[in-house]
């Protein structure tokens, strides 16, 4: 990617060539209308589509790797009833799931995002003392950058998929609500097409288990937030031990091959955390990690002991993690 970087202050946002990395343009994160063009890159000449607000900065490498991995992953969404054709919808998550099918879900992403932003995005919001540009990772249906818009912060929400009911596309349902819809970048997350220190914050939204190489989108969003900003990994499943981890991926492959005739394994994602895999982590990214503890509810925190009693593997933890630049 290109070496350039982005004033501190800067309220705009430079897009790079998906191509070949150079400077292809400039967003502007203040109120205005949308952007609904395509772009050409001055250096290679390849086009950058915009189609609906959304720009496709997808290699085609990277379409082609992950095209089963999406039409097996739109089929299961479609099957578990997510999303929904009614706007109000939308405009109620994480706090409610107006549909009831995924309340329980949609309460831990509520009690993470409050966490979130008590403790780590007001803080440097104070400290910063201005609105902060957030990268959105694994944005789905945009509620978060929708949530943080509505607090005056510069979101950029990014995902691969892009349809209208469970991914970018259904974003589209908050355009009446926000004085400027946030940018929404269709990326691989292990390859961002943006300038090095272009956000302040940078959050994995229930998308870093996805990745197959946890080193790779790690230190992609770490090379995309400004010097000493945090990169945060929300609602990843975490275990003690190994073992759980992978016990938990063989029950999950079994149950989709029985429910949906496929067992939903087109990538090898590393599906779970550990505190191996973040000691790892830290070695490899020199940095160090901050992790917070949320509460989830009794119900929640009696499940160990209710798996333990019924002898089965231990449950996932969804814990909160932050990483830093070691200094």
């Amino acid at each position: 990617m290109s070496p350039m970087t982005i004033s501190k202050h800067s309220r705009q946002l430079e897009i790079l060539c998906w191509a070949c990395g150079s400077r292809l343009a400039t967003l502007d994160l203040e109120p205005g209308p949308e952007p609904d063009a395509n772009l050409t890159c001055p250096v290679c000449a390849i086009q950058t589509r915009c189609d609906g607000g959304i720009f496709h900065a997808l290699l085609p490498s990277c379409a082609e790797k992950f095209k089963r991995f999406t039409t097996d992953y739109e089929f299961v969404r479609a099957a578990e009833e997510r999303g929904s054709l009614d706007p109000a919808y939308y405009l109620a998550l994480p706090f409610t799931d107006l549909t009831g099918k995924l309340s329980g879900q949609w309460k831990i992403r509520a009690r993470t995002f409050q966490n979130i932003l008590g403790k780590i995005i007001e803080p440097l919001a104070t400290r910063l003392a201005r609105p902060l540009d957030i990268l959105d990772l694994g944005a789905g249906n945009g509620w978060l950058s929708y949530r943080l818009s509505l607090l005056g912060h510069r979101p950029v929400a990014v995902d691969l998929l892009t349809n209208d009911r469970d991914g970018l596309g259904a974003a589209r349902h908050y355009v009446a609500h926000l004085p400027r819809m946030f940018p929404r970048v269709q990326a691989d997350l292990s390859h961002l097409p943006f300038a090095p220190g272009s956000f302040d914050l940078a959050i994995f939204n229930a998308s870093f288990h996805y990745s197959e190489d946890f080193a790779a989108p790690l230190g992609e969003a770490l090379r995309c937030v400004r010097a000493g900003s945090p990169v945060v990994i929300a609602d990843t499943p975490w275990y003690r031990q190994e073992s759980s981890g992978l016990a938990m991926v063989a029950e999950k492959h079994a149950h989709f091959l029985k429910t949906y005739g496929f067992a939903s394994d087109a990538l090898r994602s590393q599906e779970f955390l550990t505190p191996d895999r973040l000691s790892a982590l830290a070695r490899s990214l020199k940095i160090h990690w901050r992790v917070l503890k949320p509460w989830y509810g009794l119900d929640w925190a009696m499940r160990p002991l209710r798996a333990k009693l019924q002898r089965r593997r231990t449950p996932s933890k969804f814990h909160i993690f932050v990483a830093e630049r070691a200094r």
